[in-house]
């Protein structure tokens, strides 16, 4: 298998970005909505580019990947509440609304439960929610998502600049056999036709 069909393999497997996506769109979580927005964007140019071999268009994918790699770094050290960061911060709806990772409430194993408050003078469409028996705790599954898409960067960033540079030494093949060609091309001689002269028939009269 050539490089360039590893590459468009392996940024198919980066498309996993459409299931995250989905769930995103469940929880209401508006800045991944974005970030996964543009990662499906720029790994469907950079499947064009490869297939088309336009050498640009994966240095896009490349700048990309390394701001995506970042970017997940980021939603890590958030939902560890890493460096004074708070996964209870409306920080990933643009504090727009109060909703959490969709997995928070529909996690492995998790039983949701809406209680009714009996205390008078609480509105009755107010209502608690009360999650029990997760196998695992929500921020930890989208740590392991913001991992997975971290691996197939690094792997899809490699490939990339692996496949610039084969692009890049086939152009520069191709321009050394141009100039080859257009020093060294020699015409053949053109054969010498002798033209005689035609007498005109004339008419009988």
């Amino acid at each position: 298998m050539d490089p360039s069909s590893l590459k468009r393999f392996q940024m198919t497997f980066q498309l996993a970005a459409l299931e995250r996506q989905i769930f995103d769109f469940l929880g209401f979580q508006w800045a991944p909505i974005l970030g996964n927005f543009l990662q499906i964007i720029v790994v469907i140019l950079g499947l064009f580019g490869t297939i088309q071999f336009r050498p640009r268009y994966i240095v896009v994918y490349t700048v990309w990947t390394a701001l995506w790699v970042t970017w997940n770094v980021f939603i890590i050290c958030f939902y560890l509440e890493v460096g004074g960061l708070s996964k209870e911060t409306d920080l990933m709806t643009f504090n727009i609304s109060m909703h959490r990772s969709w997995w928070r409430e529909h996690g492995p194993g998790c039983i949701r439960r809406v209680v009714r408050p009996s205390a008078p003078g609480i509105l009755d469409d107010y209502s608690y929610v009360s999650v029990t028996g997760c196998i695992i705790d929500f921020q930890y599954l989208e740590v392991i998502h913001s991992a997975i898409q971290i691996l197939l960067s690094l792997i899809g960033f490699v490939y990339a600049c692996y496949v610039i540079s084969i692009f890049m030494e086939e152009e520069d093949s191709f321009d050394f056999i141009g100039g080859l060609d257009t020093y060294s091309y020699r015409q053949p001689p053109q054969e010498h036709v002798e033209l005689k002269p035609v007498k005109p028939v004339g008419r009988n009269k």
